[in-house]
This record gives C-alpha cells, structure tokens and sequence, in this order.
C-alpha cells in the first residue's frame, strides 16, 4: 500500500502521498483555488486582474501574487509553470524578458525540495505559430543554437538546483502538414544530438501518428523522456504508454503525465467550461483519465521510478480536486 494516511487529502496535502510520486498543477497563483491551496487573509486586496479573450468570449482571470508559491509548496512536491511556452528567457538582442523577471522573483519564495518544470519556448520546438490568424512556418523551428542561448543556458544558471525538467511541447498537425515519421525523427535526433546532456528532458508530441517506433527511438537514445498527455487529439493515456512498450524513456529515470483537456474537447470549449477554476464540472472529468493516470503511477512505482502528474483545471475544473481524485483512488490501490 502507498505510505500517506488518506486523510491528508482532505486538506489537500499530496506532498506526502508516495517518495516516488511527484502530484502538482500546470500553472499556479488562481484565486479559485482559495479555500483549497491558498488561505484567503494574506492575499486580501492583494490580486490582480488579467482579461484573456477566446473567439468571441472575453474571461478575467483573478491571480495571487507570486509569493504564494510558498503556500503551493506546502501542498504540492511540483509545479509546472507554462508562461515560458510563449518566450524565451532572453530576447534577441540578449535582455531578459518579462518571463526571466517573473521566474526570478519565483526563486526568491523556493525552498530547497521544491521543485519545476518548465515548457520550452514553443519558438523552438513548434512547426507553426500563431501570427493573427495564420500559420505560417516558424524559422526559428528546431533552432538549437537560439534554445541554448535564449532559454537553456539563463534558466539554468537562474533555478538548477529546483529545475527538474524542461517541457518541448510539439502541436497538433493535421493530416495536410504532417512531414514523414523519418523525418521527423531525423530533424529531432539532429536537434538533441546539437544540445549538452541534460537528463531533464521531456517531449510532448500532440500529433498521435508522431508516435511512432523511429520517433521514440530517437527520444530513448537522448533519454528524452516521452510525456504522456491526456489532451483533446492524443489517445488514451494507456494507449500512449504502451507505444512507448510502457516504459519510461527519460535517462532521468522519471517520467511526466499531463492531464490538459478532456478528449475531444477544444483548449478554448475546455477553458470556457472551465472558468473561473473553482469547483470540479459536472461531466467534464473523465473517470477513464483518472483511472489510467493511477494505473500508469503504478507502473511506474513498480519499475522504480519518479513520476511527475501534472493538473490542469481545464481537465475537470479544478486542479486540486482533480489530483484529489487521482490521490484517493491511487491512496485506495494495492500496488505500491
């Protein structure tokens, strides 16, 4: 059996649930979680408003200053934080950006066991980006150079000793953009063979044909570790395990599963279903995905190794109550 007592999940205390088990949240700071993860006293006139707008609909998101991390912290081993997805840490000309001021002031609050993942800049590791609204192909695709110095090496010197994995997040191709599976593997094994060996690299290709025996090749032989998401386009999280022969690529013996948005349901339908975070919807979380992601940490416990299980509100609503679900029903197993 799992060594934590369940009722600690009550308070949503998941630090303890298992040594090998990492449970956090991709992103952090929401008001919605007050209550759950945040007390409500010290952040008291003390949040911020930010206006994000998806087709036609306008939302406002209600956000905690940076300190309260320290709070988080005493809830979660990890915390994935994705503001770094949309910029590098350096601009071109070499000045930090707002995203290293923001994680700069994230290292003042860590303490020494916590621990982060971030997403690499989608500017190196997306075919396409976004430009109004078109998507034309990115120059900057696959740009080892640009990675090392504008992210890798000034995230490195800023947060090593709580770093614990770097995010390539690859979006979705339909059928018309997709390039050949050698290819693809080619272009990778050229990219990670052109960086420093760093165990902390994860892979997340959101294109189910991509995940394929030469791609995967290419992440064991770097030991990038392949990132299991439950994600609107992706099979199954067991289905995307057992591509990968169920076992865990990362040389860091560790692995990472993402729990973004229901299948079959859009970023923005998810969001907007979603919003404002504070509660579980009824409907949108998959008992199937919780399930699964309890079957995979088993799996995982009993090869020996870490596991990184990342929450998303979007995936149910409410990221706490979702890792609480995952905690009650892996804390209720026989596998340890």
């Amino acid at each position: 059996m799992p060594d934590a007592d369940s009722s600690i999940l009550e308070t949503f205390h998941f630090r303890d649930i298992h040594p090998l088990v990492r449970m956090g949240t991709a992103s952090d700071r929401y008001a919605g979680w007050i209550g759950q993860i945040y007390s409500a006293d010290p952040y008291f006139g003390r949040t911020t408003r930010r206006s994000k707008k998806l087709g036609r609909k306008n939302f406002v998101e209600e956000v905690l200053p940076v300190e309260s991390v320290e709070e988080y912290f005493q809830h979660f081993r990890t915390l994935e934080l994705d503001f770094t997805f949309y910029s590098p840490l350096l601009g071109e000309s070499g000045s930090p950006t707002t995203s290293f001021q923001t994680l700069r002031t994230y290292r003042q609050y860590l303490k020494r066991d916590d621990r982060l993942l971030l997403k690499a800049p989608q500017i190196f590791f997306a075919q396409k980006i976004r430009r109004g609204n078109a998507y034309p192909a990115n120059e900057q695709y696959l740009n080892a150079k640009g990675f090392m110095e504008r992210f890798y090496e000034p995230v490195r010197d800023l947060l090593d000793p709580w770093l614990d994995g770097i995010i390539f997040e690859q979006e979705y191709q339909r059928k018309d953009e997709r390039i050949p599976v050698r290819n693809l593997a080619d272009a990778l094994d050229g990219f990670f063979s052109s960086l420093p060996r760093d165990d902390r690299f994860h892979v997340e290709l959101r294109t189910q044909e991509y995940l394929a025996k030469p791609v995967l090749a290419v992440l064991e032989k770097h030991g990038v570790g392949q990132v299991l998401s439950h994600w609107t386009w992706l099979p199954p999280l067991k289905q995307q395990f057992a591509m990968g022969g169920k076992r865990f690529l990362s040389r860091s013996e560790s692995g990472v599963l993402r729990l973004m948005t229901p299948r079959g349901v859009r970023y923005e339908d998810a969001y907007g279903k979603a919003h404002p975070f504070d509660k579980l919807v009824p409907g949108m979380m998959s008992r199937e995905m919780i399930t699964q992601t309890v079957e995979i940490i088993q799996e995982a416990l009993k090869q020996d190794k870490h596991i990184n299980v990342i929450i998303n509100n979007r995936s149910g609503g409410n990221a706490p109550l979702i890792a609480r679900e995952v905690a009650r029903q892996f804390l209720g197993g026989t596998n340890s």
